[in-house]
């Protein structure tokens, strides 16, 4: 398992990626010690290389869902995504292109691993004993920004309604102002990418453009949404401590849970919540539709990640 050349060195900014992969750093616990991790890295005999799992997102897919299909056919491992680790790109050796990657933590839960026409061997290590053993130094990249934060954390799942078009042209009470066509299409993709990350429990202020936005997940996981008047925009501009309070009690509950709100509620709650546990927010353009996957560690947010939108790129 010694170390290669590594491709991701060659630069070429006029070389914008136009190949994109998802895959993810794939972790279990210590069968002997319940306090350690061991990460998981595969043999592909066609390069013969050792690294994480990953692969090309098929049409239509976004890389959150890809992410978990790949690990899950190559390695043979029913899993559980977590936190955003790291968007690599480096050049394919011999071709003008340039591959974009993005990795996710995933916690293999069941499943048992079979030699198949990609991956002929899967080896379990502990991560010191990583070092050297990866083939690619962007792999190397990688395995450092896992380590960085907690292998196990909780997920809490923030998403923004979908698009329902605009307030001014709606005759009704606002409250009921439903989706649009986008936001439906919008509700239906959101719905992949929440189960993706094991979504068990669903909380919405009370707007029917927030329900509706995540009546998909509700109907594709058997789930009842709870209603959070306190999560309204309304509500939390008269009293944001409440919905502070909420969300953090939500977040206890165990499980992955998943608040739909609105874009006068998002981002101050997330700055507020990110200040109260000491990290820095990514950038965000908070659209309808996005989401934040947030990772927490003992109860402390340790991770914030967006996901502009749940439809493919087109």
């Amino acid at each position: 398992m010694s170390s290669k050349s590594d491709h991701s060195n060659q630069k070429s900014p006029a070389v914008k990626a136009n190949i994109f992969a998802a895959g993810a750093v794939l972790w279990r616990k210590s069968p002997t010690d319940p306090y350690d991790i061991e990460i998981a890295l595969i043999h592909r005999p066609k390069y013969d290389d050792w690294s994480f799992p990953k692969g090309k997102l098929d049409p239509g897919e976004i890389p959150v869902v890809a992410a978990r299909r790949e690990v899950e056919e190559e390695t043979g491992m029913r899993v559980q995504l977590g936190r955003h680790v790291a968007r690599v790109s480096y050049l394919v050796p011999g071709h003008r292109r340039r591959k974009r990657v993005d990795y996710w933590a995933a916690e293999a839960r069941h499943g048992e691993f079979v030699p198949n026409d990609e991956v002929d061997e899967l080896r379990w290590m502990s991560p010191d004993a990583l070092t050297g053993a990866l083939s690619y130094q962007v792999d190397e990249k990688v395995l450092r920004r896992f380590l960085q934060a907690p292998a196990d954390t909780s997920t809490v799942l923030v998403v923004r309604h979908a698009k329902a078009g605009r307030r001014s042209a709606y005759k009704g009470d606002d409250t009921t102002r439903p989706l649009d066509k986008t936001g439906r299409a919008q509700a239906e993709g959101l719905s992949a990418l929440l189960r993706a990350f094991g979504a068990t429990e669903i909380h919405s202020a009370d707007r029917t453009r927030c329900v509706q936005t995540v009546e998909p997940l509700a109907r594709d996981i058997g789930a009842e949404i709870a209603l959070e008047p306190a999560l309204s925009e309304e509500a939390y501009r008269e009293d944001p401590a409440s919905a502070q309070a909420l969300v953090r009690k939500i977040a206890a509950r165990g499980g992955v849970q998943v608040i739909c709100s609105q874009g006068k509620v998002i981002p101050d709650l997330l700055q507020w919540w990110a200040e109260r546990d000491g990290i820095t927010l990514p950038p965000a353009r908070n659209r309808k539709g996005s989401t934040w996957v947030l990772s927490l560690s003992g109860g402390i947010l340790v991770d914030a990640h967006h996901i502009d939108s749940a439809l493919p790129e087109v």
